[in-house]
């Protein structure tokens, strides 16, 4: 909620922090060029399409991550959050063209379907779900920041009512309930989380060395997944 308030705000604000006087500083495109280049601009009609822009993308963004948290989920207000402000200054530069039509505008429209095409393609993957696999050597977790863990390795699994207070992402993926890879806890202590979503109890696994992984599938009950680890002969 703070992050959608957060950038609403900044969206606003930044349509009209930048004016007709400190365009030539501030402005992309149109700072570098000479003062002939820029007589030719109506800068006038282009900062009123900017703020018009910026207005309507700070006070659009707040109501509708709020109505995707609250309707859908919180992933769904995390990919909102990536993917629509990208959109938006596609568009906004594609549209620009007509008051100025800059080198860095064509160069910034293709930047931003690069970016977009990546932060989709790593969602995707990211948010697909990561299966965990179960046989009498090892429990397999699939997918992104996955591991094979190798039974013989494993010093305890538990099923957990909750999962340690997270106070920093070392090296992972992180949206809404769905959280992947390595986290820091309050304790100090670096723990693995592969959480599909936030499907309680949790999985506990902790190996001989110390090392724990956190686990919840997204659909599948958890308390079924342990019954299987537990009812697998070990060889």
């Amino acid at each position: 909620m703070f992050t959608l308030i957060g950038m609403s705000l900044l969206f606003i604000a930044i349509g009209f922090i930048v004016n007709e006087h400190n365009a030539k500083y501030l402005l992309s495109g149109y700072n570098t060029m000479s003062e002939e280049e820029r007589k030719k601009v109506n800068i006038k009609a282009y900062i009123q399409y900017f703020r018009r822009f910026h207005l309507f993308l700070g006070i659009s963004f707040f109501p509708i991550g709020t109505l995707l948290t609250y309707f859908i989920d919180e992933n769904a207000t995390g990919v909102f959050i990536g993917i629509y402000p990208i959109l938006a200054y596609t568009f906004f530069i594609a549209t620009s063209f007509k008051y100025f039509n800059s080198q860095k505008n064509k160069i910034g429209v293709f930047i931003l379907l690069g970016a977009l095409i990546l932060i989709i393609g790593f969602l995707g993957r990211d948010l697909q779900e990561n299966k965990m696999f179960i046989n009498s050597e090892t429990i397999e977790f699939q997918g992104s920041y996955g591991e094979i863990v190798p039974l013989k390795t494993i010093k305890s699994i538990e099923l957990v009512s909750d999962k340690p207070k997270i106070t920093l992402r070392t090296n992972g993926f992180s949206l809404g309930s769905v959280k992947k890879g390595y986290f820091k806890t309050d304790k100090g202590e670096i723990v693995k989380l592969i959480l599909n979503g936030d499907n309680k109890p949790y999985i506990l696994l902790t190996k001989l060395d110390g090392k724990k992984i956190y686990y919840s599938a997204k659909e599948e009950s958890n308390e079924k997944l342990f019954e299987e680890i537990k009812s697998t002969p070990a060889k």
